[in-house]
């Protein structure tokens, strides 16, 4: 059966392949005839009820007069790409080609086609995609996994670049459009010239490799009260995310009886001939945990990608709070970042949630683990969980048995809400159900 796979793999390459060519070197009137061309050839055999054969002769005439023409283009140029330091999923990223002619001769008439690194997925990674969804339809239940390509980063826009004079410079505006979050890599530039009809190009390329970050889309979040209060944390923010303690304190004093040995400041103790400990300032802030559920099945799973989308949305709102928030989440390993009142800011989140994959190796248990022993250090919890199910159900019961105040946030494929009804809910726990497609206005009612 992996002999199989293989083979189809094999096929997808090589179709993708015919297909990314061909988008790149013919124009849409080349493509329009290409297509035409190849109407007419399935058409073409039936000679006695049909003049398709008399279309299909004409069309190849041009097509193969078109390539002829197009020649070689040897046009010297270098290339510099001036590219923002991040994207955001779905949102238009325009940054600019800066293009010399390093010719004596000018260059009318180009187009500029920037090329990102073959995105295309491994052997494991597609085959992985493949299994889910046969999984998924052999068990007859919906898929929610994005319409397009799983694999697709982005889709960039061809720019028509204005005369180059010779020896000199110009600025060209690209336009790309991210699909999907995480590094996207870049791998060159080419330019294009047409043949005299317009219908086919030859290319100069030149390498220009080069990264950008795409972040996960994010919501516009109602005013709302997250959950929980003000709670005492020993040491202050300089040790809200510390384990253990830290050396950072706000006053020395004369040591007291019961003082830890490690608070000892033995300088201080050298020069006045008596112990003396450093002091730490004690305050009460809000501190919340934001739980993120990687458990999925499928590794293109529409609502694990819109479970991350929320948990962006929430990081952005650390900026206008006085508080803390706790990202926590299991990849390989278990993982809690804290953010918030000048310990991180909220884009090193959104960079840590830019890579954060799915999570279908492990139990669920494990961030259960990982929660339950951070719990007593928060004020509240929000937990983006992607569907509902026994092991989720045990693990809010769980929060609800450590008094923790809670906001739940379920995503689910459309039409797969699960019944909440007969679920125990306290007065300060808040539940939504998000269905994806609908996730946007679902978080507008937020309270």
């Amino acid at each position: 059966m992996k002999l199989l796979w293989r083979v189809f793999y094999r096929l997808y390459r090589i179709v993708s392949s015919i297909r990314y060519w061909g988008q790149r070197r013919f124009t849409r009137p080349g493509l329009a005839l290409a297509a035409a061309f190849i109407i007419a050839g399935m058409m073409g055999p039936d000679t006695e009820n049909t003049a398709a054969y008399q279309g299909f002769s004409l069309l190849l005439g041009l097509l193969l007069v078109a390539i002829a023409f197009t020649g070689s283009f040897r046009a010297r140029f270098s290339a510099e790409r001036l590219l923002p330091r991040f994207g955001t999923v779905g949102a238009p990223l325009y940054y600019t080609v800066r293009l010399r002619n390093l010719s004596a001769r000018p260059q009318p008439g180009l187009t500029l086609m920037d090329s990102l690194a073959d995105t295309r997925p491994s052997f494991e990674d597609w085959l992985a995609v493949r299994v889910a969804d046969e999984r998924q339809s052999r068990s007859f239940r919906f898929s929610d996994r994005r319409r397009v390509n799983p694999f697709k980063l982005a889709t960039l826009k061809e720019a028509e670049v204005p005369t180059l004079p010779p020896n000199q410079d110009v600025g060209v505006q690209v336009e790309l459009r991210p699909l999907r979050r995480g590094i996207l890599r870049f791998a060159g530039v080419a330019l294009g010239r047409p043949d005299p009809l317009g219908l086919f190009r030859a290319f100069s390329r030149t390498a220009l490799p080069q990264t950008t970050l795409i972040l996960p889309k994010r919501y516009l979040l109602p005013p709302i009260a997250l959950p929980g209060s003000m709670k005492y944390q020993q040491g202050g923010v300089a040790l809200a995310s510390s384990v253990g303690q830290s050396d950072e304190f706000i006053a020395l004093r004369d040591y007291r009886h019961g003082d830890p040995p490690r608070h000892i400041h033995w300088r201080s103790w050298a020069k006045t001939g008596k112990p003396v400990v450093k002091e730490f300032e004690d305050e009460f802030f809000v501190r919340h945990a934001l739980v993120l559920d990687t458990f999925v099945d499928h590794p293109c799973s529409e609502a694990f990608e819109e479970a991350i989308s929320i948990a962006a949305s929430f990081a952005c709102s650390v900026r206008t709070q006085e508080s803390l928030l706790d990202l926590l989440f299991v990849g390989p390993q278990s993982y809690a970042f804290t953010a918030g009142r000048g310990l991180a800011h909220a884009d090193q989140m959104l960079e840590v949630l830019a890579s954060v994959r799915a999570c279908a190796d492990q139990p669920f248990e494990k961030l259960e683990h990982l929660v339950i022993n951070h719990v007593r250090r928060v004020s509240g919890c929000i937990c983006v969980l992607v569907g509902w199910d026994e092991p989720r159900r045990k693990f809010v019961e769980k929060l609800q048995a450590l008094g923790v105040p809670l906001l739940v946030l379920i995503v689910t494929p459309p039409g797969k809400a699960p019944g909440l009804q007969a679920f125990p809910m306290r007065e300060e726990d808040r539940f939504y159900v998000l269905e994806t497609g609908q996730v946007e206005q679902g978080l507008a009612k937020l309270k």
